[in-house]
C-alpha cells in the first residue's frame, strides 16, 4: 500500500514537471548573436523593406584583433540586443574577391590593396583590420572607426549613432558625458534612452 501511495505521489508531482519541460521550446541560439548579414545583395534587399542604419564589420581572415573583438566585443548579450534592434549588422571581408554590386556600382578585388575595393571605399583608404563602418539609413555619411573596441567604446559609438544624439550633439561632447552601462550588467534599454 505504501508502495502504491509513493508512486502515486511521485506521478502527481513529476508529471506536472515534465509536461512543462516537453512544452517549453529549446532556447532560441541566435538569440544569443548578433545577426550578421554576409550578402550585400540580402543587405540592400532588407534596406528596402524596412531602413535602419548599418553597422559594417569590415575584417581579414588573418586578422587577431578582429577574432579577438568577435570573442569578446561582439559576445556581450546587451550590445547583442542592441545591434539587432537598431542596426543591420554586416560582416565584410575585406580580402572577398568576388564582385560586389551596392547601389548601382560594381566592385573588385584591387591587388594593390589587397582588399575589394568596396571595403577601400567604405575605409577610405585606410586600411587597417578591424574596422568599423556605420551608415545612416540612406547609405549615406559613413563615419568609420579604425581599430579594436572593448564594450565600451563600441556602446559610446553605437548609441551615439542609434539612439540619433549625432543630429544635436558632436561626438566628443557624447564621449565625454555618457556613461556606458552593457560592461557593468546594468539592464539597458534597447530604445533610445530619454536626453539623448
Amino acid at each position: 500500500m505504501k508502495r502504491i501511495l509513493l508512486s502515486a505521489i511521485a506521478v502527481i508531482f513529476i508529471s506536472p514537471a515534465f509536461i512543462a519541460w516537453k512544452k517549453s521550446p529549446a532556447p532560441d541560439p541566435a538569440a544569443n548573436e548578433i545577426h550578421w548579414i554576409t550578402s550585400i545583395d540580402e543587405l540592400q534587399a532588407k534596406m528596402q523593406q524596412n531602413p535602419k542604419k548599418v553597422y559594417f564589420d569590415i575584417y581579414t581572415g588573418w586578422c587577431g584583433w578582429c577574432k579577438k573583438m568577435d570573442q569578446t566585443t561582439f559576445s556581450n548579450p546587451a550590445l547583442i540586443k542592441y545591434m539587432n534592434t537598431n542596426f543591420y549588422a554586416v560582416k565584410l571581408d575585406a580580402e572577398r574577391q568576388d564582385v560586389i554590386h551596392f547601389q548601382g556600382k560594381e566592385y573588385h578585388f584591387e591587388a594593390q590593396y589587397k582588399a575589394n575595393t568596396f571595403a577601400v571605399e567604405l575605409m577610405k583608404g585606410s586600411m587597417s583590420y578591424p574596422t568599423a563602418v556605420i551608415m545612416m539609413e540612406n547609405f549615406q555619411n559613413p563615419q568609420v572607426q579604425a581599430g579594436y573596441m572593448d564594450v565600451n567604446q563600441l556602446e559610446t559609438i553605437l548609441t551615439y549613432f542609434g539612439d540619433n544624439a549625432y543630429r544635436h550633439q558632436n561626438g566628443a561632447d557624447y564621449q565625454k558625458t555618457y556613461k556606458p552601462r552593457w560592461a557593468t550588467g546594468q539592464a539597458a534599454d534597447m530604445s533610445a534612452p530619454a536626453g539623448h
